[in-house]
């Protein structure tokens, strides 16, 4: 007895509740005029269909559910959203699963794969010395090949037959070819196969799954056309190389601990440039720039900030890619006092002739203090020196920010000053002894030189910035050699490490390329080593072009060197 009161209550709020999901409709309601002949009382006419009996509270004949309660359909794009993670997450797991290959390349045993990717491209893993990644193409799919051994059998054959080092070339673009067409396949397999399970699991209709592996082929396809259309065969000529080179950052220690350890800290840091260069030229098995023996090389640093790590960095530097000249962009220091000037005995010993500009955190003091080295050449209100077979100009900041004296930073300041440095540079040149470099501290003093000298190197922002300017001088801005100096402790995130390689032509004294270094910054371990091409000197390379290397590298581990230019000792 109690249950008929509660179902219809219970009717009664079902009904409520289909009413405010979902209106009912005419068209459902209510049956055609011509069917239904009702007079004014609502009782139906003779011959019309019978009425359906409303439903009274508590008859157990009512119906227990109103029709309207339906689960409402559900939209086109949530289908199809549903069905495209369907066919991405199975043709991923497709891959995962069976989308690699086992192939030789040459005298190596490589493992190619292709895997889902925001920014494309492709990546050499060399397990584990590192990794070389290549801008190659724009797709959503990037290829790795892995490295996983010399076959001893292919490499003895090539020591014992020379003559064949000719045709290798030949036979590893062959062995990729085959590769890459045996990968593409297999992945075709793998997407659709993925594809075709997950959808068979998720919607259990075999329609519905071949549809998904349909699918998953499309985009396949899709991004095969997209990485076609987009390949870079010049991205060989700019690889970028990384590698985690220690696994054990306690032999350094955390930034609280830098300071009290920073003797260890750097003499690590030192010897990681070092192990980076050694395996950068090493692992390099792609067609290299070998300098000339009369190339000159030089070292551009900024922004030391009294980090004495820096010292250890550029003496490493300078003894690996046998460096011909420093050029300090300025901010060697941080207060300018006559104090701090015992940091600057180091410059002594590093083995190259030292160029340097006053930055804005450099006084006259340190000025003065560094005019009286040997191997130092401070440029100042547009001097010009010849160092290291190059023709060097530059000038000081136009502030001193420490004491708040000059201008402070201001853009018109430091314009008015690159305005003088230009009059002195085209002074040199009506002189018959034209400028190859001009140095300046803050890059708007380095801009106004734009058409007066080829290239201009300054600082002071703390980051790279490399640009061709409209009259077609190329400015380079270089990032910090100091890590941003000791204050870099007090950041949340330590600053890295900057410092660039310039490869100039001994007749020309033009830029040919530069390899930029960017090491972790304090407390950390990591190395990157990225080599670089003018945008001018890309038109003019094919992809076989020459790239630059520290010293002369070559696939082979025993292959000549450049004469005039020993190999670093491992």
């Amino acid at each position: 007895m109690v249950r008929v009161p509660f179902r219809a209550a219970a009717d009664r709020v079902r009904h409520r509740l289909s009413q405010l999901v979902r209106p009912a409709s005419r068209s459902r309601t209510a049956a055609p005029k011509a069917s239904r002949a009702t007079d004014r009382t609502g009782a139906t006419a003779p011959g019309g269909p019978k009425a359906p009996r409303p439903a009274v509270p508590g008859d157990l004949a009512a119906p227990a559910r109103s029709p309207w309660l339906r689960a409402p359909a559900r939209s086109p794009w949530l289908r199809a959203l549903g069905m495209l993670a369907v066919v991405v997450l199975g043709a991923w797991l497709g891959l995962l699963a069976v989308g690699s290959i086992r192939t030789p390349v040459g005298p190596m045993d490589t493992n190619m794969t292709l895997r889902p990717s925001l920014t494309g491209g492709s990546k050499i893993n060399v397990a584990p010395l590192g990794a070389l990644e290549l801008d190659s193409h724009i797709a959503p799919l990037r290829l790795d090949v892995d490295v996983d051994r010399l076959d001893p059998e292919r490499s003895q054959a090539l020591v014992d037959q020379p003559e064949r080092f000719s045709g290798l070339e030949d036979e590893v673009t062959r062995d990729v070819a085959a590769g890459t067409r045996e990968l593409a396949v297999r992945s075709c397999v793998a997407v659709i196969s993925g594809a075709t399970a997950l959808g068979l699991v998720v919607y259990r209709r075999p329609r519905r799954a071949l549809a998904a592996g349909g699918l998953a082929l499309t985009l396949l396809a899709a991004s095969g056309v997209s990485a076609y259309a987009t390949w870079n065969p010049k991205s060989v000529l700019e690889p970028k190389f990384s590698g985690l080179l220690s696994s054990a950052p306690s032999l350094v220690g955390d930034a609280r601990s830098i300071v009290t350890e920073f003797d260890m800290y750097q003499q690590e840091l030192a010897r990681l440039v070092t192990n980076v260069t050694k395996l950068y030229d090493a692992t390099s098995t792609l067609p290299v720039y070998q300098p000339d023996p009369g190339t000159i090389r030089a070292l551009h640093v900024s922004d030391i900030h009294l980090n004495p790590a820096a010292w250890h960095i550029i003496a490493s530097l300078v003894e690996q890619y046998e460096i011909d000249v420093i050029i300090d962009s300025g901010d060697t220091m941080d207060h300018g006092s006559a104090a701090e000037n015992g940091f600057l005995d180091p410059i002594r010993d590093l083995g190259a002739p030292y160029v340097w500009v006053r930055g804005n955190h450099d006084s006259t003091v340190t000025q003065d203090y560094l005019e009286k080295f040997r191997n130092v050449r401070v440029l100042d209100d547009g001097k010009a020196v010849n160092v290291g077979g190059l023709r060097i100009a530059g000038t000081g900041d136009a502030s001193f920010t420490p004491d708040r004296t000059g201008p402070g930073g201001n853009k018109a300041a430091a314009q008015l000053e690159g305005a003088r440095l230009a009059t002195a540079l085209r002074d040199q040149e009506r002189a018959g002894t034209p400028v190859d470099i001009a140095v300046a501290h803050d890059p708007n003093t380095a801009r106004a030189t734009d058409g007066t000298v080829p290239l201009v190197l300054s600082g002071h922002l703390h980051r790279r910035i490399n640009e061709q300017l409209k009259l077609g001088t190329r400015l380079k801005v270089e990032g910090s050699t100091g890590g941003g100096g000791l204050r870099a402790v007090q950041n949340e995130k330590p600053e890295k490490v900057h410092a660039s390689v310039l490869y100039l032509d001994r007749s020309t004294r033009r830029l040919q390329a530069w390899d930029e270094i960017t090491l972790g910054g304090l407390g950390l371990t990591t190395a990157e080593v990225s080599r670089h091409l003018p945008e001018e000197n890309l038109k003019k390379d094919s992809p076989g072009s020459p790239s630059p290397s520290p010293s002369s590298a070559s696939s082979s581990p025993s292959a000549t060197r450049s004469p005039g230019r020993p190999t670093p000792s491992p």
